[in-house]
């Protein structure tokens, strides 16, 4: 059984026992996260829009960290012009715990 849920302006396929990295939730570390915008769940037939109304599907944050460093560098050339910047984008890991079809 597997779900696809959306979170962060992202979507994820997800399934019992999987361990994914999601956009930064307010969450400590331990707690309970309960995701309710399910698209699709599929046991034996794929199910969408009315019939996932009230699916949810229930996670336990593990890690709260950030990714690796990007480095922005902008260059113009003839006008002595340039800057560099770093960027470390901030992210949840979290264990699926339950699909609640």
């Amino acid at each position: 059984m597997y779900a696809i849920i959306a979170t962060g302006g992202k979507q994820y396929k997800v399934a019992e026992g999987d361990v994914l990295k999601v956009e930064k939730l307010a969450a400590e570390v331990g707690e309970n996260v309960t995701f309710d915008q399910v698209l699709a769940v599929s046991d034996e037939t794929l199910k969408v829009g009315e019939d996932v109304a009230n699916v949810t599907v229930n996670a336990t944050v593990m890690e709260q960290g950030k990714g690796k460093k990007v480095i922005v560098y902008k260059y113009k050339r003839k006008t002595g012009y340039h800057k560099k910047n770093g960027h470390r984008q901030a992210y949840t890991q979290v264990k699926i715990d339950k699909i609640n079809a």
